[in-house]
């Protein structure tokens, strides 16, 4: 399994900003995760964070989503806490880019055109002071060392393609693969997560967990690990 850091890093790095709060007041949210795992802000003038100081205390609430058919499930509920500060200006174009991942806003190219002059968006990041989170039956607090220094699923990106793809064109064979594993015939069946040492399936609102033999340590072995799953019938 994933440990806990690790699993958190991964669905940030695909999450959304989905409320902002500064110094315990909700404010306007937009904006993406680095490659560090940090919060990225989009910030408007007149907006409550455009002209505090950088230490203002912020909270920054991310949702990892599961679409599955037309319905859209939460995967895990990441609150990031610490201190706003400024992206310097020999960061702010990957900073752009992490928010245009999740928000195309004409605004950003303000930031970037017109960066530190005092009517312009700014663009700013958490330092982060800890991590609050709730996925599946999993829930806890994490420190800013442990957040900061997990890496995400290196086969996160593939995981996410393959996983797309069973669920919209292989779900009967995962369903067949499921019921032979179980020994009785599963429900409504879908890939809810996969990762290289293994794949979480839902079963009508139960997650099953089924862990490969060995970890999978390139895309190929992901994709060969899974068929396993789906031949299982």
């Amino acid at each position: 399994m994933l440990t806990i850091p690790e699993r958190i890093r991964t669905l940030a790095a695909s999450a959304s900003v989905a409320r902002l709060s500064v110094d315990g007041t909700p404010s306007p949210a937009r904006g993406g995760v680095d490659e560090r795992g940090r919060p990225v802000l989009l910030v408007r003038p007149g907006e409550a964070l455009h002209g505090l100081r950088d230490d203002a205390v912020v909270a920054v609430n991310l949702t990892a989503m599961r679409v599955l058919g037309q319905v859209e499930h939460p995967r895990g509920l990441i609150e990031v806490q610490g201190w706003a500060q400024a992206v310097p200006e020999s960061e702010a174009r990957g900073a752009a880019v992490a928010v245009a991942a999740h928000t195309a806003d004409e605004a950003l190219f303000d930031a970037l055109e017109r960066y530190g002059r005092p009517d312009a968006p700014r663009l700013l990041r958490l330092d982060v002071g800890q991590v609050v989170y709730l996925t599946g039956r999993d829930s806890g607090v994490l420190d800013a060392d442990d957040y900061l220094e997990a890496t995400p699923d290196p086969l996160a990106a593939t995981a996410e393609r393959v996983l797309a793809h069973v669920n919209a064109s292989h779900r009967a064979q995962l369903t067949g693969g499921v019921s032979k594993a179980l020994g009785e015939d599963a429900g409504d069946v879908w890939l809810w997560e996969l990762d290289r040492y293994g794949a979480t399936v839902r079963v009508d609102d139960q997650l099953l967990r089924f862990p490969w033999p060995t970890p999978a340590h390139t895309a190929l072995c992901l994709e060969t690990a899974l068929r396993g799953l789906l031949c299982a019938c």
